[in-house]
């Protein structure tokens, strides 16, 4: 973990950042000569006394941008001179309300991105550091920046001990059960009518998820991997409730300064409408590289046993897959996310054996006005082994392609204790080659996304 002299040497280099070309939005400065007197009180370290000057000036100056960034600077400067407790907390606090209040009218501001990450890094929530910490290197700082700012992701990554993650949506789906809107079904020559009741049925659900992760250190660049995760969608009723959870645990080795990769022993659970569904149990692999300061590579690979509770074992059997993303900070306001992955279930049964393949690719964007706007599209494909007609007319193997488009928005000035609620469009789309296994499914989720 890096020293107080090490923060320190990281907030003198990015006084270097002002005269970057790569940030020509930093912030202006003042002609107020209260601001300037707290300024000269911020560089010479007298950062109580700027604090006193600035704190009253904040509500209703013109320059609320330059005022807010020198509370921003005072408050760590203060911060790192505060032993651990309530005052450092609160210090921290304001200084990540000041940084934040710029960047949501003002998200390409890299020097101010880059004083809220070193706010982060000393409150030692490092999942918000390393994101805005990234966001700076994609803006192209100086190499002085650079170097300081890739010094303190590798102190994060060589920390990093506890992890836990949740999440809240709210649902309506125009098709719950994933059923195929066709009216008729053919059959050895006969068309027979559907029943009303085995038609897409629309209801507003609600999904619960978390999980959590603690890392013990065994060495300087290995550690053991303890954790799990969990997700139940509920609906009116127990028809179409669904919960998962799993846990895994394994080693995680550190190779360099940019890479490293975990091997997971893993098992999980699937219930269905209240009752056991499915149990998997196998290995996992996972690994991540950062191949420059604005791209970032990882992989993925998992083979597990899946048994059915449904008795007769037909639809036990393996289970593989594998995929391969990267992550593209085009600039410290634009994400580029791209992955391609390929799956393969093996039952007993050849009427349900299958392979298939996926692609993905989306992005996000922090735009003026506080406005966060992102969007992705996922095409994936299947094919069966085996005969399935009659479903299928000509009687040969069925094949499936899906397609999911996706849009989702949050406003960042909205927040309820650091949350912003969030609005995801989803829409989606097979076409089978057998019947009745086809769909269109429109769904809307609304939660909560945690600020950056």
């Amino acid at each position: 973990m890096p020293t107080l002299g090490a923060a320190r040497a990281l907030a003198a280099a990015c006084l270097l950042l002002v005269a970057s070309p790569a940030a020509p939005a930093d912030p202006h400065l003042s002609s107020d000569p209260r601001v300037g007197d707290a300024r000269s009180l911020v560089e010479s370290g007298r950062f109580g006394e700027a604090l006193a000057i600035l704190r009253p000036l904040a509500p209703r100056h013109p320059d609320r941008t330059d005022v807010r960034f020198l509370i921003g600077l005072a408050a760590i400067g203060a911060a790192e001179r505060t032993p651990p407790g309530d005052r450092r907390a609160a210090l921290l606090a304001e200084a990540v309300a000041a940084l934040r209040a710029i960047l949501i009218d003002r998200p390409g501001l890299v020097r101010v991105r880059l004083e809220l990450a070193r706010a982060f890094f000393l409150k030692g929530d490092d999942g918000l550091a390393r994101e805005h910490f990234e966001r700076v290197l994609a803006g192209g700082p100086l190499p002085a920046v650079a170097a300081n700012v890739d010094r303190f992701l590798e102190a994060m990554r060589a920390r990093r001990r506890w992890s836990a993650w949740f999440g809240f949506d709210a649902t309506p789906d125009t098709n719950v059960n994933a059923a195929s809107d066709a009216a008729t079904v053919d059959l050895f020559g006969f068309s027979f009518r559907r029943d009303e009741g085995s038609r897409p049925r629309s209801g507003l659900g609600a999904v619960f998820r978390g999980g959590g992760e603690y890392q013990h250190p065994l060495s300087d660049r290995a550690r053991l991997r303890i954790g799990g995760e969990a997700a139940r969608r509920e609906y009116a009723g127990r028809e179409f409730d669904h919960t998962v959870w799993s846990a895994h645990f394994g080693p995680r080795v550190l190779v360099g300064e940019h890479a490293g990769f975990s091997v997971l022993a893993a098992a999980g659970r699937d219930r269905r409408a209240g009752r056991p569904y499915s149990r998997d149990s196998g290995v996992r692999v996972e690994a991540e590289r950062r191949l420059s300061r604005r791209l970032t590579v990882r992989g993925r690979g998992a083979w597990r046993r899946r048994a059915y509770e449904r008795g007769d074992g037909l639809l036990d059997g393996p289970v593989f897959d594998a995929s391969l993303g990267g992550s593209w900070r085009v600039g410290p306001t634009v994400r580029v996310d791209t992955s391609v992955g390929y799956a393969r279930e093996r039952p007993k049964a050849l009427r349900w054996r299958n392979r298939g393949t996926w692609v993905r690719a989306g992005a996000s964007f922090a735009l003026p006005l506080g406005f966060n706007l992102g969007g992705s599209a996922e095409l994936r494909w299947t094919g069966f082994e085996g005969r399935w007609s009659p479903l299928v007319p000509d009687g040969a193997s069925r094949r499936d392609r899906t397609r999911v488009l996706r849009v989702s928005a949050f406003h960042r000035a909205f927040t309820v204790f650091g949350f912003s609620p969030k609005l995801a469009l989803v829409r989606e789309v097979r076409e089978s080659s057998a019947q009745l296994y086809d769909y269109r499914r429109n769904r809307a989720e609304i939660g909560f996304v945690r600020q950056l």
